[in-house]
């Protein structure tokens, strides 16, 4: 019979470093002697180890982007204020609420104590930080200006991670009103228009058009209503599917919601915003120009987009200036690329893209705003016309057997 795989624990464990310093952190490990010998070979002598219990309702919470974000902005702060590296993961891991935040923390530190640089303690996670995240941080350790850098790269994260929420918003309002307008309708179809059915039975005339086509919807629904609830949760499964799998669909996708009227726009101008933003950054840390596109191509989340940034990478690689490239490519708009323009002639271009990148992001702010103002009259103008046409439907034999007994 095969063993079974020995479980290790979470332990938290206080002791004292080489210099007589009194630290403290997180391990894993199968029993408190195990650890305490892990520690000995670390330098730490071990004063007090114990086994953690497990949270029942954070024991799994995943790491969200706006965490790292989060992570970032107070590494950022502690640098600033001139504490340690080793003492900042300490301090920062303990903040986090969530377990598995900490243990990311605990085990970077871990690494960095070990004598890796911050940077290929960061390329060891790459689920949670990517290329540009860990080459921004390794231009500012060799540069000597981490904290500067950990700056820049809070606020691009942060700045990143509202616009993906703002575009998530912008989503979300179309996709309500499909949803409420679906609930709606099939309430009326399932529970409403059967109660009038068995009047209608009663009258012995023939039906209007429309209302047989509202009481032959309501009676399809009743007895299929399995076989559409499938087809509706196989189509979400497939297109989720498709999404993952086929990079052909994803592009058809990109390049079919740019062009969608109203979230067209949005996603365009995040795009804009999230290339100018990615390349301000990058630009300001030091990295060269070609090397900063390779990560915008990354950053902008559009096919388009990226085709473009490839693009422009090529023709900047061949000796064009940055905006003659951007402006071959027709998809960057006119006012990106001036700023651009004006920005390579002044020396300042990552002054000016930082600059681009926020009014394209002001701009999506008001255009999400906007939207939501607008979709508030739209789902009771859906719901008007469903309700209705579903209530003109149900009375119209009504009003023709009124007519009738007028008539007689």
């Amino acid at each position: 019979m095969a063993e079974k795989a020995l479980k290790t624990s979470q332990f938290s464990w206080e002791g004292t470093n080489r210099q007589g310093a009194k630290i403290k952190g997180e391990l894993s490990g199968l029993n408190p002697a195990l650890v305490k010998a892990q520690l000995r070979k670390q330098g730490i002598n071990p004063i007090k180890v114990r086994k953690k219990s497990a949270s029942l309702f954070s024991a799994g919470k995943p790491i969200k982007p706006m965490d790292i974000a989060l992570f970032t902005r107070q590494m950022a702060t502690m640098m600033k204020a001139g504490v340690p590296l080793l003492q900042a993961f300490e301090i920062i891991g303990e903040g986090f609420e969530n377990p598995n935040m900490r243990k990311l923390v605990d085990d970077l530190k871990q690494e960095v104590a070990a004598g890796n640089s911050f940077a290929t303690a960061l390329r060891k996670q790459p689920k949670y930080f990517d290329d540009l995240y860990c080459n921004l941080v390794d231009s500012g350790e060799q540069a000597g200006a981490l904290e500067t850098l950990l700056d820049r790269v809070a606020t691009y994260k942060e700045k990143t991670e509202a616009m993906k929420a703002k575009i998530k918003k912008a989503m979300t309002y179309p996709i309500a009103v499909i949803v409420v307008a679906v609930i709606v309708t099939s309430v009326l179809l399932i529970k409403v228009v059967p109660a009038f059915k068995e009047v209608f039975e009663g009258f012995g005339a023939e039906l209007p058009a429309f209302t047989q086509m509202v009481v032959t919807m309501s009676e399809g629904l009743q007895r299929w209503w399995f076989v559409f609830v499938a087809v509706l949760f196989g189509a979400a499964w497939a297109l989720k599917e498709a999404n993952q799998r086929s990079e052909k669909f994803r592009n058809w996708k990109d390049r079919t919601l740019l062009k969608a009227p109203i979230i067209g726009d949005i996603l365009y101008k995040s795009a804009i915003a999230r290339y100018a933003r990615t390349l301000a950054t990058t630009f300001a840390a030091g990295v060269p120009l070609v090397d900063s596109l390779d990560s915008v191509a990354g950053a902008v989340g559009n096919v388009v987009f990226r085709n473009a940034v490839l693009k422009v990478k090529q023709d900047v690689s061949s000796g064009s200036q940055l905006n003659f490239a951007m402006r071959t490519t027709a998809v960057f708009p006119t006012m990106a690329i001036q700023m651009t323009a004006i920005g390579e002639e002044s020396g300042a271009l990552d002054v000016m893209l930082d600059k681009v990148a926020t009014f394209y992001e002001d701009e999506v702010d008001n255009k999400v705003d906007n939207l939501a103002t607008l979709m508030e009259p739209m789902i009771m103008a859906v719901l008007g016309v469903l309700v209705g046409g579903l209530i003109i439907a149900m009375y119209l034999p009504l009003f023709q057997l009124g007519n009738v007994v007028g008539g007689k």
